[in-house]
């Protein structure tokens, strides 16, 4: 990220080497966090705690936008009408929750006994990390599940220990505000939102007012890798000229329900002018309706790069956009009709049919590059993007749109196949998949997919492809293997749970419990779960991290797929990025 922020020449490169610049400097995408070697500066280890809201805007805002002041609207209803339910499919159903419960209770009282107050338990060594500003992350994260899972008492007893964090004190230099924003805030704000416990919110309007601080730029748009130290000391600072467009978008959910919850709307306001900026562009791009990548808001100029995707690095961007229509309750058409345009270009250009064994009616969602007027699709299939799917049929409920429900299914079934698909029965990170010519003539054929793997691997004789395939460990389907780990992703199963509460169908209970099976099978260690280097191996080599988001949105998804579908009801509430849920407000009476 460093050497895109200092690169004059970046608009004539290639999208594929501005990630690899990205990789090299912050290889992990949103969502994922940051490497285990976090800038640590040792002149800032024992700076005094800077006390935000206290500290002055070099560029204030004086014409507030106020949120919203009509009632909300009766959104269309989202959730299947489930009947009762037989006895012995209750038992089933609760006896596999209790299971879910169960490991997050591991997870989480190791993490208490190894990590208290640190941001991760490494789950092998039983160590720790402290790469999201030493600020508790696992604790902030996990609150809400707590509270799902019934644990009242663990979650009051916990409540001391966060209003302890200091959000004005890190050993680190920067900070990720998309990171902070989404487990931080989203998980404190949720918690509150479950509670109302006053001292939650409390905690989030501090944690608000040190957000607040990195819009403190000439333009106010966002700095997404903020130096706390400089505005800490007074320094001003610019924004950014290169970034991911998902860091730079995704604070609409939190800090709009930041300022519903506390009346203050200058978070909604800030949040707001970058969703204007967002408008400005979306139809001037070279994919119009979608945003590129990478993007410059010093200049608020969001047109110029050439990839676009629904996947890493672009996602919350469109999800947000739906997600905060229903958190307004429907009043601001901005964001229906945004998401709209968004979608309707994303269909067209992103989405294709894969070539599978058996020829399901499968759907995919990829890379495009668009250049001189032509969009090129690159079928790339990343766990990341199996959120889409969900996003899809929420969308195709909230707007009234059958054939994105249709889409949403078959994007959550392409990820299900992957996890059945797989040696040890999960999904990869990245891989590749054989792009048909059309959506509706799509019969599987063998040597069009060994030439598609050949020349994926640069392979020239027929023997070389086999013996290619069988020491690559590639399924029949996936051409090439990118990225072969597993680092705990809830994207796949979030999508299933989102599909079960859409349409009531068990099925979709039973793709969940194979995918928990597996994940548990090659995950699971003396003290929680740990990530995984290589799922094309039947046994798995394990790697040393245990993210956040594994108790906070994995987990949390696993059991509420297994819940009474009252339980955090779709109809009742949107998630975040993060897995953390937020009230949808309703007209008065219902």
């Amino acid at each position: 990220m460093a050497l895109l922020r200092r690169y004059g020449t970046y608009l004539v490169l290639s999208a594929a080497f501005v990630f690899l610049l990205y990789q090299l400097s912050f290889p992990y995408e949103p969502g994922q966090g940051p490497p285990s070697e976090a800038a640590v500066k040792p002149e800032y280890k024992d700076h005094e705690s800077y006390e935000w809201a206290k500290i002055s805007m070099h560029h204030p805002i004086s014409d507030v936008l106020p949120l919203p002041n009509a009632a909300p609207k009766a959104l269309p209803r989202v959730q299947h009408d489930f009947e009762a339910e037989p006895a012995i499919t209750k038992q089933i159903r609760e006896s596999r929750q209790a299971q879910v419960k169960k490991q997050f209770m591991k997870c989480w009282n190791n993490y208490r006994q190894k990590a208290w107050m640190h941001d991760e338990m490494t789950p092998i060594a039983g160590g720790y990390t402290d790469d999201f500003g030493g600020w508790a992350t696992t604790l902030v994260d996990s609150l809400d599940t707590l509270w799902i899972m019934g644990e009242r008492e663990q979650f009051i007893s916990a409540i001391k220990d966060v209003e302890a964090i200091d959000f004005g004190y890190t050993n680190m230099e920067r900070i990720n505000m998309f990171e902070t924003n989404i487990r931080h805030l989203g998980g404190l704000l949720s918690a509150w939102e479950l509670s109302r416990e006053d001292r939650i919110l409390n905690k989030a309007k501090e944690l608000g007012e040190m957000l607040y601080h990195a819009f403190d730029t000439p333009n106010n748009m966002p700095l997404t890798r903020w130096d706390f130290h400089k505005a800490g000391q007074g320094e001003e600072q610019d924004a950014e000229e290169n970034v991911l467009i998902a860091e730079l978008s995704s604070f609409t959910m939190e800090f709009v329900r930041l300022s519903q919850a506390t009346g203050d709307p200058k978070w909604y306001d800030a949040a707001t002018r970058v969703v204007k900026v967002l408008e400005k562009d979306q139809m001037k791009t070279r994919l119009p309706g979608m945003w590129p990548i990478v993007v410059n808001p010093r200049r608020t100029d969001l047109t110029q790069d050439t990839g676009f995707s629904l996947g890493s690095m672009a996602d919350s961007t469109y999800e947000y956009l739906l997600k905060t229509y229903a958190l307004l309750g429907g009043v601001d058409d901005t964001y229906k009709n945004m998401y709209q345009k968004a979608m309707d270009a994303a269909v067209k250009y992103t989405i294709y049919r894969p070539m599978v064994p058996g020829d399901p009616d499968l759907l995919g969602t990829g890379f495009v590059r668009s250049e001189e007027g032509k969009a090129y699709l690159n079928p790339e299939f990343q766990h990341l993007s199996c959120y889409a799917g969900g996003m899809f049929a929420l969308g195709g409920k909230f707007l009234e749109n059958s054939d994105h429900i249709s889409i949403g299914r078959k994007l959550t079934d392409a990820c299900v196949w992957a996890y059945k698909s797989s040696p040890a029965g999960i999904m990869p990170e990245t891989s590749h998949l054989y792009k048909c010519e059309n959506m509706t003539d799509c019969k599987w054929d063998e040597q069009k997919w060994k030439e598609d793997v050949a020349s994926r691997a640069n392979l020239n004789t027929e023997k070389d492809t086999t013996q290619n395939i069988a020491g690559l460990r590639l399924p029949k389907g996936f051409t090439a293997i990118g990225d072969r780990r597993y680092v705990l992703r809830p994207d796949a199963i979030e999508s299933v749970f989102i599909m079960y509460r859409l349409t009531g169908e068990q099925s979709w209970q039973a793709a969940g419990w194979d995918m928990w099976t597996a994940i548990m099978k090659a995950t699971d260690t003396d003290l929680g779960n740990s990530a995984l280097q290589d799922v094309s191996a039947e046994s798995p080599p394990r790697a040393d991290s245990m993210e956040s988001f594994w108790m906070a949105e994995t987990l949390k998804y696993f059991y509420l797929l297994f819940s009474h579908p009252d339980d955090i009801s779709l109809d009742d509430y949107v998630f975040n990025t993060e897995a953390h849920p937020f009230r949808i407000p309703k007209p008065e009476g219902q």
